[in-house]
């Protein structure tokens, strides 16, 4: 006889019942795992954040053809980590009135670099540049054999959450505005982005331009497993409808067929400079159209750099709308239900999103009985996070092993683990997070018959 008749007939012959509970929500913290606003790398207590980030020199990893250094890739990693923050990392060969990032063997071997001011610096005044010569066959080889042992290092690594394709053009930024006659060909972007896709199977990869098939400038990377960044957040992202304005990020995802993307790929960016000190005002300072909330939810972004709110000047009703605003970005996940049939011990839970993007990791599900202690039993389940996307609930169900189990009432607990041995947990959208155990979501006490 089927268990589940065999559980029904005993339900009804000994009284057993389902047993459910509806659980409250509560606003998940604001410095959950790989979302809200990060600033760049370093202690910055002032508002709270789960991720830094920072660029790299490709001179300062790249010694030879097939020789790296990684030391001083390692040594932002593990600065981040040790505050239990995941690093974005983007690695770059240009940056206006620094020294070249192109390796030394490579310049020595006769590269051409082409020297030149950049006037798109602002709010920074003009600096000189230095523009390599991308369709060089030595550069393009260094370029894709940096990436295929960046991949062997790297992917994967819990401390590295996402990592910016970079390389190209100013800042890594995939442009040499305004002098676009030097940046490399749609060929060698292709390369670049191929190298990538080869040596990346697990860490979330990040592209500054979304680009269609007809892009006069940018290879196609609408169908790639790419994510993107907007580096105008709040300054050129929701289109206008003005021709001259067919640059701005939402415009360029519509073009590229990429709307919809945000609910595979993560969508990031940065804070224009010019907004940093004044866009949580009343009113605020971002072009008309341009506000934060018509941003997000042109991009569905999950995080943004933002240095604006890790400055002390940032304070009262500011800070607070600040507050607000990071908690909107990224994924917010409510278990909005928890039920259990006795006789099978089947837990059966309804998550909702709350947020505006998925979680974009399968990080381990785990459920415990352990009550208010630390020592009792965890079951890992095989839910995966990523299918909860904004305004599609999922249920899972989950068999409690006979083994261990108890007789009479249950406390059920959930969580899921940080990757980063430092890293708070995903906490759920509940006002029973952490209340019997830290990290733990208390679902509920269950009654339980013999097993």
């Amino acid at each position: 006889m089927p268990s589940r008749l065999v559980a029904l007939l005993c339900s009804v012959l000994f009284g057993w019942a389902l047993t459910a509970a509806s659980l409250v929500y509560a606003p998940a913290p604001v410095d959950n795992p790989l979302k809200g606003f990060c600033p760049y790398l370093g202690e910055r207590p002032e508002f709270p954040h789960s991720m830094e980030w920072d660029y790299t020199s490709l001179a300062e990893v790249m010694t030879g053809p097939d020789r790296f250094d990684w030391t001083a890739f390692e040594r932002k990693l593990e600065v981040a980590s040790s505050r239990g923050h995941h690093f974005y990392g983007r690695f770059y060969l240009e940056w206006p009135g620094k020294k070249t990032g192109v390796p030394p063997f490579l310049t020595d071997a006769g590269l051409l670099m082409r020297r030149w001011t950049n006037t798109n610096t602002q709010p920074f005044p003009p600096a000189i540049d230095h523009t390599p010569d991308y369709e060089d066959p030595r550069l393009r080889s260094a370029l894709t054999n940096f990436i295929h042992a960046l991949g062997r290092r790297y992917d994967g690594d819990p401390r590295l959450g996402f990592l910016g394709l970079g390389l190209l053009g100013t800042w890594g930024e995939w442009h040499n505005y305004p002098n676009g006659r030097w940046f490399a060909s749609k060929t060698v972007q292709r390369e670049v982005m191929d190298a990538y896709a080869a040596a990346f199977k697990v860490t979330r990869l990040v592209a500054r331009y979304p680009a269609g098939s007809d892009d006069a400038v940018y290879a196609e990377n609408g169908h790639r497993a790419l994510g993107y960044h907007d580096d105008s957040f709040c300054w050129a992202t929701v289109e206008t409808g003005r021709q001259q304005d067919a640059w701005f990020f939402g415009p360029r995802l519509r073009q590229a067929g990429a709307l919809d993307k945000w609910r595979t790929q993560v969508i990031g960016g940065e804070m224009r400079p010019e907004v940093w000190e004044c866009l949580f005002n009343e009113p605020g300072c971002a072009p008309k159209g341009q506000e934060f909330d018509r941003c997000l939810a042109v991009t569905h972004a999950s995080w943004i750099s933002n240095e604006g709110v890790f400055r002390p000047s940032l304070k009262g009703k500011a800070r607070e709308r600040a507050l607000q605003a990071a908690r909107q970005l990224g994924y917010e996940l409510h278990v909005a239900s928890a039920e259990v049939d006795p006789g099978t011990r089947r837990l059966t839970v309804r998550i909702e999103n709350r947020g505006v993007a998925p979680f974009y990791y399968d990080w381990p599900v785990e459920i415990t009985t352990a009550g208010t202690g630390t020592n009792g039993p965890v079951w890992r389940t095989d839910w995966k996070l990523t299918e909860i996307q904004p305004g599609s609930p999922v249920r899972w169900s989950f068999d409690l092993p006979t083994a261990d189990a108890t007789l009479g009432e249950q406390k059920i607990q959930l969580r899921v683990p940080n990757r980063l041995p430092k890293g708070r947990p995903l906490r759920f959208a509940n006002q029973t997070q952490d209340a019997d155990l830290p990290g733990w979501l208390t679902l509920g006490t269950f009654s339980f018959p013999p097993p």
